[in-house]
């Protein structure tokens, strides 16, 4: 007969794993929203324009993808291409329908974006893996093309760019930086909820299944070819809606360039960062990728290199610490950065709780 250790108590018993090990996934979202209070009590504008607002709107743009790749196994390198898709849409929208409330802009930019996601993810219905990927690419290069070659698109400006239209709601003015902060930070914690529902519905763990075993999930009765397109239609709605935040909270002046290849791939690389199947992960993926460059100025900086080393070198340099971190977290980390923090949190929890009770 094993003996009992002698440290593990009642209460260490009853305390369930799944409650341990989301600790930290309540604690990020708890400090998403707890940066809603931020503004008022004084928050600047350099840490308003330069990182909350491009790191929740890309970390938000990270769960679109995510939705799709990490809970379905469908890859894309498309991603960008709904963000141009939403940005372009509310543009018009709010542009040609004044009477339209933010909001109902966003949402319906949204739909119009799933719809197309519907639409580049038919081939998902025959293809999948590397093909699928490549397949996705045409959305990329299609867009690109339309929204440079259509100048209805950007309401026939000679140099294709679009600036932010009203933003406003309720008599709001939301142009301000604090505006602004507050119309991604409200935004992002709504969608936020909304993909934690989805996945704890009969939705997501269709999905789940579909990733885990496609040939299982036919047998069991889950249409996999719906589910996917839904999975498309979703994950676009998503990016459309952190393209909408980007181009008018962020850039608040954008052209079809802003969403580029490049912007796909740094997606991508937020989800693999911050960990597949993850939707606080992909915050800490984002967090990572807008922090990175601001580390190595200020490092630069502090070493007084700023005379020596230009901003072509830390470009170069900040895409070799990103191919060295996905190396690192493919290899050593396939779940990603939220995986090993949860770990971390995790193991320190249960040294606590056997200190406690010694």
């Amino acid at each position: 007969m094993r003996d009992i250790d002698p440290s593990i108590t009642a209460s260490t018993v009853l305390v369930p794993r799944l409650y341990r090990s989301d600790i930290l996934k309540r604690g990020v979202i708890a400090a998403l929203a707890i940066s809603a209070s931020l503004v008022p009590l004084g928050l600047s504008d350099y840490w308003i324009n330069s990182i909350f607002i491009p790191t929740l709107a890309m970390g938000l743009a990270g769960v679109g993808l995510n939705l799709l790749m990490g809970y379905t196994g469908c890859v894309s390198l498309g991603s960008a291409a709904f963000m141009a898709v939403g940005t372009f849409s509310a543009y018009n929208l709010l542009l040609r329908a004044p009477l339209l409330p933010l909001p109902v802009v966003m949402i319906l930019a949204g739909l119009i974006a799933a719809l197309v996601g519907v639409l580049f993810g038919l081939p998902s219905l025959r293809i999948k893996g590397f093909y699928l990927a490549a397949s996705t690419l045409g959305a990329q290069f299609f867009f690109e093309w339309l929204f440079t070659n259509f100048p209805w698109f950007c309401n026939y400006n000679l140099s294709l760019v679009i600036t932010a239209p009203r933003l406003q709601f309720l008599g709001w003015n939301l142009r301000s930086p604090q505006g602004r902060y507050m119309m991604v930070i409200v935004t992002t914690l709504s969608l936020v909820a909304l993909a934690y529902s989805i996945i704890s519905s009969r939705i997501g763990r269709e999905w789940t299944a579909i990733s885990d075993k496609e040939t299982a999930a036919n047998i069991i009765g889950i249409k996999v070819g719906s589910r996917r397109l839904l999975a498309f239609g979703i994950s676009s709605f998503y990016c459309a809606i952190a393209g909408i935040l980007w181009g008018f909270c962020y850039l608040q002046t954008s052209n079809a360039f802003s969403f580029n290849l490049d912007k796909s791939f740094t997606i991508l690389f937020i989800v693999i960062i911050g960990g597949t199947a993850s939707i606080v992960g992909n915050f800490i993926g984002a967090a990572f990728i807008v922090l990175t460059p601001i580390f190595l100025d200020l490092t630069v900086a502090r070493l007084g290199l700023t005379n020596y080393v230009n901003i072509g070198v830390t470009t170069n340099l900040q895409r070799v610490l990103f191919g060295v971190m996905i190396i690192y977290i493919l290899i050593k980390e396939p779940d990603g950065l939220y995986k090993l923090l949860q770990r971390m949190v995790a193991s320190s929890f249960s040294r606590y709780r056997r200190s406690s009770t010694l």
